[in-house]
């Protein structure tokens, strides 16, 4: 029993549920590039090089025969995928360069002193008023 227990403490500690949460956003983010590139992207790279369309441009190494599929290397499909990994990238990065100048600005930014104890101000408060009596 205590192995179990120990997983649900591990489970629920906020590190793992936030990783939880970046994994699940990360993922839809990743839905919505290849959408991005294949949909919104691509299309007008293609026609801008004569009517191209990226998920078609394959090398074949072997033709196909009556008994197997044509082998081919899908080099358009390689590139929509290094257009979306540079998307992701550029994202990530401009995401963790925000991160830290924020960071950086609440680092620079001086603190403020903390308000004195009460019985501090009150002391102050006598002092001042003896020096007025003088």
């Amino acid at each position: 029993m205590g192995m179990i227990k120990e997983f649900q403490e591990f489970a629920v500690k906020g590190n793992v549920v936030d990783m939880a949460v970046g994994i699940i956003i990360g993922g839809a983010f990743g839905t919505i590039v290849k959408s991005l590139v294949n949909d919104i992207i691509m299309p007008p790279i293609g026609i801008l090089l004569g009517g191209v369309d990226f998920s078609n441009i394959v090398i074949t190494l072997q033709a196909a025969t009556a008994d197997a599929e044509a082998v081919t290397m899908n080099v358009g499909l390689f590139f929509n995928n290094i257009l979306s990994f540079l998307i992701v990238a550029w994202a990530v990065f401009m995401l963790v360069k925000g991160m830290n100048s924020l960071k950086k600005k609440q680092e620079e930014a001086p603190a403020e002193a903390p308000a004195p104890p009460r019985s501090e101000v009150l002391l102050e408060e006598i002092r001042d008023a003896l020096r007025a009596r003088s």
